[in-house]
């Protein structure tokens, strides 16, 4: 079974962050790793690009419907859930990156250390270390680091 990293990220962002965002799904899919974002513009749009242009599997899990899906989606799930989607997004993600963002980043943040998943920031959030109860947040500084830390915490995970 292939590994899934959930990508997370504003749907609008500066030309530096869609530059990591590209990198960092890049590198995933040449580790043969499925990117799965929510499937809109920003963040999302260029971790699926960087995928795709390495040959990857990309799923967006969509707020709506499948018309919504940025080009470079393989898969789109619509939802129909609005932001309520995002959950979905964390539990079709073993681990995540959380790249820049705005309060839907957060929430997504927040779902997936409540479901004890690793996520790593990549300018992202600063959260408070000794409030997080749940999962692990983890602080990268390059995408390589980041996609590093995303490896190394899907080895540890028990594969069904």
């Amino acid at each position: 079974m292939k590994r899934a990293v959930g990508i997370i990220g504003g749907s609008s962002c500066s030309e530096e962050i869609c530059k990591l965002a590209y990198r960092v799904g890049y590198l995933l899919a040449k580790q043969d790793i499925v990117v799965v974002t929510g499937g809109l513009g920003g963040v999302m749009l260029h971790a699926s690009k960087g995928a795709k242009d390495a040959g990857g599997i990309t799923l967006g899990i969509l707020p709506y419907g499948k018309e919504e899906a940025n080009p470079y989606v393989d898969i789109a799930i619509p939802t129909f859930f609005g932001l309520a989607r995002n959950h979905l997004v964390i539990r079709a993600s073993d681990v995540l990156i959380a790249i820049d963002g705005y309060i839907g980043t957060l929430s997504e943040i927040s779902f997936a250390l409540n479901e004890n998943k690793t996520v790593i920031s990549l300018f992202s959030w600063k959260l408070e270390k000794e409030k997080i109860t749940k999962g692990r947040y983890l602080e990268a500084n390059t995408p390589e680091e980041a996609v590093e830390m995303a490896i190394d915490a899907l080895s540890h995970l028990k594969v069904f």
